[in-house]
């Protein structure tokens, strides 16, 4: 019998380093493929209005050259770094210190301090003295000392931030306006040039970020605790809007008066989107109700009679503090009239950023409280398993549309006071994108958790404002470059960052309410067979 023996073949591993080459050039290649389009040709229009493309070949290169680059130092430096932390030294047996650890030492924190305390200082004068192109550059090192000197201050806390991080959070929220005032006002060594100077940061950066954070949180009931993965939610932000746009033009009622008329009036239609998809679940139900969505809005567009169609509306009335004072210049009981105090524009909107931050409360106060009752462990019971649920006794009807019905109540909250900052509504403010950043911010905070969808919406709401701050990227990439528009690309790859380190969000919880929190002896005679 003849036996047959095959040489082996003697296999060399590849090296890090080749590995991190082979995988650097597919990076690069895959990001040629997927952005040739979109960054390296651009439609314009020319002087005779005839469309054209615009080549940006330069552009296109330094995004593959920077994809290929970072994935060929993450590869051939970076993994055998994180690698290398989880081994223990052998003479020691201790593992080597933190990244963090490393990072934030007390020296630079000092140095972080000193040159953003000088930046802030001398801000007016950087342009005159080394020009307008440094200055940009001066303003972004002093965001990004900054950044470091914060980043440090919450490394050196942890513990006690981890801690006490709701009531840190809400003291920060309330203060927020006084430190801006505050801090622009020592700039510009004036009060009025301060609180004129706060007009951007509280509108754009405190009542923008807010209004996302209560939208967040009334989707969260839905999505987060039911289980009912809602796409048009942003129809109920739209009924909230025009509900206090018409009848506050029509016939002059007060906000404080159709706060609650908006939120009934969402409230009802979230019950009527509940009863056709009582029977849907999953991928059909999302299909729903982002035709319902849709519908509102083209409800909104067609109904000119009602809604002046695309139009929209405007002349919507301010705020008042009850009655009591105006916002108005012209009227006699004007806050500066009342008050003696100056004229500025800055008082309403300080007046709305509290006037939503108490409603962003009240909306985590009712979802904690509802949580902890028959309701809401019912909600969490149909997330969980809508059979089992059904089994127990639960009458997932009543279930799902109070679920519907409470969240959209918070989005026409949401939509009127939205209406009430604007002045003016029209339908390009409800789109399909509205219901999409929504949900992605529900996502990327951790569905149930309060804490993470703030995270989230600060992160990514605020992310999207610095971005119109940062002047300098057009010397990098020319007087033609919009930062803000790749926002929706920041969406997509912090989505992708997210679902692979963090699956759950940023502080993802889906821990029961209900469950013993102390470890208690069952009787023997419960445990039987036939009785357990």
């Amino acid at each position: 019998m003849a036996v047959t023996v095959s040489p082996e073949r003697d296999t060399v591993a590849a090296t890090p380093m080749q590995r991190a080459l082979r995988e650097a050039f597919y990076a690069g290649a895959i990001a040629l493929g997927l952005f040739v389009l979109f960054i390296g040709l651009k439609t314009d229009q020319n002087i005779s209005n005839e469309l054209i493309l615009v080549q940006r070949w330069g552009l296109l290169a330094a995004v593959v050259i920077a994809t290929a680059v970072g994935r060929f130092l993450y590869v051939a430096y970076g993994q055998p770094f994180l690698a290398n932390q989880k081994i223990a030294d052998v003479a020691t047996g201790l593992l080597p210190a933190s990244v963090a650890s490393r990072f934030f030492l007390f020296p630079a924190f000092i140095v972080a301090v000193i040159v953003a305390a000088l930046l802030f200082v001398f801000s007016r004068s950087l342009t005159g003295w080394v020009g307008a192109e440094p200055a940009g550059y001066l303003q972004f090192l002093r965001a990004l000392a900054v950044i470091y000197a914060l980043a440090c201050v919450i490394y050196y806390f942890r513990g006690f931030i981890h801690a006490n991080f709701t009531k840190l959070g809400i003291a920060a929220l309330v203060l927020y306006p006084i430190i801006v005032v505050g801090m622009l006002s020592l700039m510009s060594w004036s009060l009025v040039g301060g609180l004129q100077g706060s007009l951007k940061w509280v509108d754009n950066f405190g009542i923008q970020i807010l209004i996302y954070v209560m939208l967040a949180w009334g989707l969260n009931i839905v999505v987060g605790l039911a289980g009912l993965l809602d796409l048009g939610y942003v129809a109920f932000y739209a009924v909230g809007a025009y509900a206090y746009a018409l009848l506050g033009t029509q016939y002059g009622l007060s906000f404080w008066i159709l706060l609650p008329a908006a939120g009934a009036m969402a409230a009802f239609w979230g019950v009527l989107l509940g009863f056709p998809v009582l029977r849907l679940r999953g991928d059909y139900l999302a299909i729903v109700t982002l035709a319902f969505g849709e519908i509102i809005r083209l409800v909104i567009i067609n109904w000119r009679e009602v809604t002046n169609g695309s139009a929209g509306i405007s002349g919507i009335p301010k705020v008042t503090f009850f009655g009591l004072m105006s916002f108005n210049v012209s009227d006699p009981n004007y806050i500066g009239k009342v008050l003696n105090i100056a004229t500025s524009s800055a008082y309403y909107k300080i007046f709305l950023y509290y006037l939503i931050l108490g409603l962003a409360l009240l909306t985590a106060f009712v979802t904690i409280r509802l949580r902890r009752m028959p309701v809401g462990r019912a909600w969490e019971a149909l997330r969980e398993d809508e059979i089992a649920c059904r089994s127990l006794g639960i009458n997932t009807t009543t279930t799902k549309l109070t679920a519907f019905a409470t969240g959209a109540m918070f989005g026409g909250f949401a939509g009127s006071f939205f209406a009430a900052r604007q002045g003016f509504v029209s339908p390009e403010s409800f789109v399909f994108l509205e219901s999409a950043i929504i949900l992605a911010i529900v996502v990327l905070g951790g569905m149930g958790s309060l804490v993470g969808i703030a995270v989230a919406a600060l992160v990514m709401i605020g992310g999207t404002e610095v971005l119109r701050e940062l002047d300098f990227l057009k010397q990098v990439f020319g007087p033609d470059f919009t930062p803000e528009l790749y926002r929706m690309l920041l969406f997509g790859m912090a989505m992708v960052i997210v679902m692979l380190w963090k699956p759950r969000g940023f502080v993802g919880s889906r821990e029961p309410t209900a469950f013993l929190k102390v470890r208690r002896a069952v009787s023997s005679s419960f445990t039987k067979e036939g009785h357990g």
